[in-house]
């Protein structure tokens, strides 16, 4: 006993001069905890109120909480007398190996947050980008989900969709579709207008407002005309299909046809 009481005794004064590092250094966790939640809370509400995204929202509030938890655990450290500055320069050069051999999901990571936060499109809008045309079903973290008009479900990066061109065919609310009809010479033009208008506003699709309209393209070999009806993005291949063939079976009841090819006479002498 006599041998083990010097050793007690250091022990004892070593816990007496740590002892005020020790509980500060627990305050401070449990104080630092208690901030951190209270900090995540205020961020969550606000990005709640600005409506961002809910698996944004999550995401950001997450790594913020994860981020702030590591600095109190380092500063706690610090506080105990360890030496954090290997700690912080090893968590540097992993968080650069990390992010080197993770460039592209980064770089998708980083069109994603873009995506959800200045909504260039959102959930139910037709987007044309990166050579693709779809609906789209999902703005994940990483990508996002199309649905093509035949049922196809593409998934686009992020990264790309955000730094490329993005046609969005439903932010206005309405599109304008475009066919084209060939009469002869000789017609009425503003009766042909008038049957071709009459065809095109039947159409239970089409849109009253914005008018359509009918606009002369070209009038060498025949009249071209140009039929612009308008109606909402999703209904854009039933109009331009239908409506087209409704103007065509309008146009022939009334006697009009396209005009006939000029017949081309071939010299076989000589």
């Amino acid at each position: 006993m006599d041998k083990i009481q010097p050793y007690l005794i250091e022990f004892g004064h070593r816990i007496m001069a740590y002892a005020p590092r020790i509980i500060g250094a627990i305050l401070i966790f449990i104080i630092g905890l208690w901030i951190i939640n209270y900090i995540s809370k205020l961020i969550n509400q606000a990005m709640n109120r600005e409506g961002m995204d809910t698996s944004l929202r999550s995401f950001l509030s997450s790594l913020i909480s994860v981020g702030l938890k590591i600095f109190l655990i380092i500063t706690a450290a610090g506080v105990l007398g360890i030496q954090t500055t290997s700690f912080v320069a090893v968590l540097g050069a992993a968080g650069l190996a990390v992010g080197l051999a993770l460039q592209g999901s980064l770089a998708n990571f980083a069109g994603g947050v873009l995506t959800l936060t200045f909504k260039p499109y959102v959930v139910g809008d037709v987007i044309e980008t990166l050579g693709q045309v779809g609906e789209v079903k999902e703005i994940q973290i990483f990508n996002t989900v199309l649905l093509t008009p035949n049922n196809k479900t593409v998934i686009l990066p992020n990264g790309a969709v955000s730094n490329g061109t993005i046609i969005n065919q439903t932010r206005h609310g309405n599109l304008r579709v475009e066919f084209i009809i060939t009469v002869g010479n000789d017609v009425d033009l503003p009766k042909v207008r008038e049957i071709i208008l009459s065809a095109v506003n039947a159409h239970p699709k089409v849109l009253k407002m914005p008018a359509a309209t009918v606009d002369v393209v070209k009038l060498l070999g025949g009249i071209t005309l140009a039929v612009h009806p308008y109606c909402v993005p999703s209904d854009t291949d039933a109009v331009s299909s239908e409506v087209q063939e409704a103007v065509n079976v309008a146009l022939e009841k009334n006697g009009i046809h396209a005009p006939v090819p000029a017949a081309i006479s071939i010299n076989r002498n000589g």
